[in-house]
């Protein structure tokens, strides 16, 4: 009989939230992210807003010395993996470390470090550049970083795939505990490239929205004003368990992961293929593998960025995947309100699945103010709806047509 694999703990720093509670008292009200970018000058760029996490403290997590020697998406990322492992309430010293490992995902990794330290080369020259600059730029220092805290010996690397990195991290881990090589997986993304660089790159490719004088209606997915994505930062981290693990230990259980597929538009570095062909495949390939009907889906959360062509070709995929039942399965992106968090989405997003699971409703998308002709499915806009969740989808669809889509169920023994 194939493993089942569940959710056992949760950890989020997003910019709606830094606790679980936090996050989905927030995600229910339909409360944005979104302000204006203060950590540097943005007066000549186009757009001046993003989802920054302004509260975030991480001595709570990482001890001080280390902190400076660390990027932003890794703290974001141990912050959260910590969270996700006190809330699994293991009991390490009873667990073999070497059945332990650590899969996330990361779209760039410590961009800001290279934008520091090139300008530290430029003005002061190599001497002065940190020793510590290799280590915390490169991507997989968050899984790293993570199994040195605890001495987890398992499996344990980074998937890199633009937007979808977090879900090909999160079906990776899925894979492993299925395939017997660990019990337990610590999993999901974090991203923190709100800079100066990473802001220039996008603001010069215009996916931006420029609603600058109102950020929180700026992300806006499905709606006809919509004028393109809102970067935002954050880490989603959850622990993952064969059933019989957390079973033999009494955990309590979010929910069972049953199914995930991924594909490639092989059409276009940055625009979706007009006809979603591959973001169908993925699709349909998860629903597949976590041999379900596509009548039991009855939410899905979608990639939903807010910009023009990815909000209508990811509706138009759903209605070829699910014909006319997509008219009846809510479908709503939580990116309206924490914008758009590039290789953490996928992770912060299964977890508002989870949590909305739990608490019996579905996260609104926010913003949603004039219909597109082109996008006519049940956005859930506005106003979170009470509503049980069984069985949902969520999707990424990444720069370099990367497309993945993970299924999770509610838990039933």
């Amino acid at each position: 009989m194939e493993k089942r694999i569940v959710v056992t703990g949760i950890g989020i720093v997003s910019p709606i939230g830094s606790t679980k509670e936090d996050f989905v008292r927030n995600l229910k009200n339909g409360k944005s992210g979104i302000s204006l970018i203060e950590h540097f000058d943005t007066a000549d760029f186009s757009t001046k807003i993003g989802g920054v996490i302004k509260d975030y403290n991480p001595e709570p997590h990482i001890e001080k010395k280390k902190i400076k020697k660390m990027a932003r998406f890794s703290q974001l990322g141990c912050s959260a993996a910590f969270m996700a492992i006190e809330d699994s309430k293991l009991d390490l010293a009873k667990e073999d470390l070497s059945r332990i490992g650590v899969v996330t995902g990361t779209g760039m990794g410590g961009l800001g470090v290279i934008e520091e330290e090139e300008q530290t080369l430029l003005d002061r020259g190599p001497k002065k550049v940190s020793p510590f600059l290799i280590p915390m730029l490169i991507a997989n220092m968050l899984p790293g970083e993570i199994a040195i805290k605890y001495g987890f010996n398992g499996p344990n690397y980074t998937t890199t795939s633009a937007c979808s990195s977090s879900n090909h991290a999160l079906g990776d881990a899925m894979k492993i505990l299925k395939a017997g090589e660990a019990d337990i997986m610590v999993s999901g993304g974090s991203e923190s490239v709100i800079t100066p660089l990473g802001l220039a790159g996008f603001c010069s490719m215009k996916a931006l929205s420029q609603r600058n004088d109102t950020p929180q209606t700026a992300s806006r997915p499905f709606d006809k004003t919509r004028d393109g994505f809102v970067m935002g930062e954050g880490a989603g981290i959850v622990v993952l368990e064969t059933l019989e693990h957390a079973q033999a230990r009494g955990a309590f259980i979010y929910g069972e992961l049953v199914g995930f597929g991924a594909s490639d538009d092989a059409y276009h570095v940055t625009a979706p293929d007009p006809e979603g062909k591959a973001a169908i495949l993925a699709m349909e390939a998860a629903i597949k593998s976590a041999g379900i009907s596509k009548d039991e889906v009855d939410y899905i959360n979608a990639h939903g960025t807010s910009t023009a062509m990815n909000d209508k070709i990811e509706t138009f995929a759903i209605k070829k995947v699910f014909g006319d039942k997509a008219y009846k399965i809510p479908v709503s992106s939580t990116k309206s309100m924490t914008g758009h968090l590039l290789g953490g989405a996928a992770g912060v997003e299964l977890i508002a699945i989870l949590l909305s699971m739990r608490d019996g409703f579905i996260p609104p998308t926010i913003n949603y103010e004039v219909p597109d002709p082109d996008c006519d499915l049940d956005y859930v806009p506005n106003i979170a709806r009470q509503q049980q969740i069984n069985c949902a989808i969520s999707n990424s669809l990444g720069f370099g047509g990367h497309n993945s889509t993970i299924v999770v169920k509610r838990y039933v023994k």
